[in-house]
């Protein structure tokens, strides 16, 4: 067990304090991260070069190292070293909050060891920035951030993922966008989607729709920027009765077409929508 009282008591050791960056607009730093950022002995950065642009932003003078998943255990023990011999360091990285998505963790878990104080700031993160304005519920969520970059390994995830109820949260680069949208569609469904780039910057963009939409537009556009997808959860609840269960598919379709007096079309993207399937994948059902 460990108990850390951060303010009050003093330690001969030092303090690693995460702090989040911006994610685009710099001025959506805090007081309190560029405080630190000045007060610090040093600060550990995933890109030296990046950070470098934000501290001379903010007139900035404080020594950097570099700190990535490549160098993380020869700099980690220099940086766990340091704590120990009380200096305070900062912990950043390209943007949004360290250990996120982005290196970090095993610092902390290794500070944590030594019996370092950690002190997180507050601070930008592209997925609760999303969400707030996605359309999607936002009571509760589940934050999964990178998909393997495998195809294969790819599908075993969102295979797994595709049960749960919440809003699902996923980044992605732009070259896997498509292929990332079109396994999605296999799986969870025609299911609405949030799709976010470009947070906070001049160019910020949000597509929502169903998967289908998001896909054609992907198809249709030039995909730039980092991109934040926020994806409605299974509404279908295996434990509660449907009433189409016992049907087939062509059997659902007709009864829409015969009781409902919809179209063929119309029936099967009612049933898409009830199964939560490709529309596609009905319509090749339905007409074999």
């Amino acid at each position: 067990m460990n108990e850390q009282k951060s303010f009050i008591e003093e330690d001969e050791k030092g303090i690693l304090y995460i702090v989040p960056t911006p994610i685009g607009n710099l001025e959506d730093i805090t007081l309190r991260a560029i405080e630190t950022l000045r007060t610090v002995d040093f600060i550990a950065a995933e890109d030296t070069r990046q950070t470098k642009k934000l501290l001379n932003h903010f007139d900035i003078h404080t020594p950097l190292v570099s700190y990535h998943e490549h160098n993380k255990q020869s700099r980690g023990e220099h940086i766990i070293a340091s704590l120990l011999q009380g200096k305070h360091i900062a912990l950043v990285s390209d943007a949004g909050t360290p250990t996120i998505s982005d290196p970090g963790h095993e610092l902390v878990v290794e500070a944590l060891r030594a019996q370092c104080k950690v002190v997180p700031l507050p601070g930008a993160n592209a997925a609760i920035t999303a969400l707030t304005a996605s359309g999607l519920p936002t009571n509760h969520f589940y934050f999964y951030g990178f998909l393997s970059r495998h195809k294969k390994e790819k599908k075993k995830e969102l295979e797994q993922l595709k049960h749960i109820k919440d809003t699902l949260i996923f980044y992605e680069a732009p070259h896997r966008l498509q292929e990332t949208l079109t396994v999605m569609y296999h799986i969870f469904g025609n299911r609405q989607i949030a799709v976010a780039r470009e947070l906070t910057k001049k160019f910020e963009q949000f597509i929502r729709g169903t998967i289908e939409e998001v896909m054609h537009w992907a198809e249709n556009h030039e995909v730039r920027g980092e991109f934040c997808l926020l994806v409605e959860g299974n509404h279908i609840h295996d434990e509660e009765p449907i009433w189409w269960n016992d049907l087939t598919i062509v059997e659902h379709v007709n009864y829409y077409i015969e009781a409902k007096q919809y179209t063929s079309k119309e029936a099967i993207k009612q049933v898409a929508k009830d199964r939560q399937l490709p529309k596609r994948d009905v319509y090749e059902a339905y007409h074999k």
